[in-house]
């Protein structure tokens, strides 16, 4: 298979960027995305070229942290996947692609594909997480849950905050990834204890690192790799109504 890339290329925060085209031959449709720029790096290496830098670390689609935009499209047309596990053979050959860092004024670019998601650990440690002391496993397990409760805390967790749902929302919201964290400790007993504090810290946080409101036209629901559903936002604002007025 070959392809055109038009990658982005951006010194640092400061300067101005430009796409890079580049020529693919002979690709195995089995390579995922981020291996054909391994190979492409090597290429430029080789010429005496500046790589491409983009980020990754598991490459398993764990970690999210391959935060690349391809064909418009945050971590690629292959729904529920991240960018890792995007591979050539969801492509057409000779097809152009176009590779670009996510988005968003919250998500300044550090160099070429790699951003800066500071913003969201931010959001994470003004609130995501649980002060009471829940004990160890076996004591986790005596307390009863409904299963309801428990099945939504679980996929609520699935979040790997990637920070896709922002790159794909016209706003840049992170109601989507906030959601998520404050409906899965909301959900469990341990959770509840600072529920109201939780959610009105990380909802004054969100705001303060520059993201946009959820105005519900739930892009960012369909570039989730997770699936992590739009109505914990709406779970999420409910929370934090009744914790501003009580």
């Amino acid at each position: 298979m070959n392809f055109t890339l038009k990658v982005w290329r951006q010194k640092d925060a400061t300067s101005k960027g430009h796409f890079q085209t580049l020529e693919a031959k002979d690709v195995s449709p089995d390579l995922s995305l981020l291996e054909l720029l391994d190979e492409l790096n090597e290429e430029l290496v080789l010429k005496g070229e500046e790589p491409v830098a983009f980020d990754n670390d598991c490459r398993e689609g764990i970690c999210g942290t391959c935060a690349l935009v391809v064909n418009g499209q945050p971590h690629g047309r292959d729904y529920g996947s991240t960018t890792c596990q995007l591979h050539m053979r969801m492509f057409k050959d000779g097809e152009t692609i176009t590779i670009e860092p996510f988005r968003s004024a919250a998500f300044p670019i550090i160099k070429d594909c790699v951003i800066d998601r500071t913003a969201l650990e931010h959001v994470i440690q003004a609130g995501g997480y649980v002060s009471v002391n829940a004990g160890a496993a076996p004591d986790a397990a005596t307390i009863p849950v409904p299963k309801e409760d428990s099945d939504r805390a679980f996929a609520a967790a699935a979040c790997i905050g990637c920070g896709a749902c922002v790159a794909a929302c016209p706003n840049a919201s992170a109601m989507l990834f906030t959601s998520a964290k404050i409906t899965h400790l909301a959900s469990l007993p341990q959770g509840k204890v600072e529920a109201k504090r939780r959610v009105r810290a990380m909802v004054k946080a969100m705001d303060e690192e520059g993201f946009g409101n959820c105005t519900n036209i739930r892009a960012c629901e369909a570039a989730c790799p997770k699936h992590i559903s739009a109505e914990y936002i709406a779970r999420m604002n409910r929370a934090f109504l009744c914790a501003s007025v009580s």
